[in-house]
């Protein structure tokens, strides 16, 4: 039985339902919704000060996102810590397990249909090859 878990949480269906996949199936963890503002690449890298404003203005952003979630903790009568953080979302959400605080990930595939719905997002896909402790898929 997972004692920590992560739940990567964007607000999208998938992540909906891996925060209650943990809820339901672990009953007696502590959950951890992480949102993981992005940080911009080339180009816009070079604007320091229009960097550092896009950074706080996606910290606001991430702690709305995670008011959903916390909303959905409260309809399973659940503690639910929220964090943000700002980086590569696949390794941020790497790096939080490598810390040692967290013993399971649990992060939603994606929504695609079709032929390419069988294949996993891509950060998900990347968590699931470089964490060095369980990764739960939920679709």
């Amino acid at each position: 039985m997972s004692g920590q878990i992560l739940v990567p949480y964007d607000d999208s269906g998938p992540a909906e339902k891996a925060l209650e996949y943990a809820f339901e199936t672990f009953p007696d963890a502590a959950v951890t919704a992480l949102y993981v503002v992005p940080i911009p690449a080339g180009y816009w890298t070079a604007f320091g000060d229009a960097r550092e404003l896009g950074a706080e203005q996606g910290r606001e952003h991430g702690e709305e996102i995670l008011e959903n979630a916390t909303t959905v903790a409260t309809e399973y009568d659940r503690e639910l810590e929220t964090e943000v953080d700002i980086g590569k979302p696949a390794q941020t959400i790497v790096s939080r397990v490598e810390e040692g605080e967290f013993d399971t990930i649990i992060i939603g595939s994606h929504g695609r249909e079709g032929v390419s719905r069988i294949l996993l997002g891509s950060v998900a896909e990347m968590v699931v090859r470089r964490s060095p402790t369980t990764v739960i898929v939920v679709r």
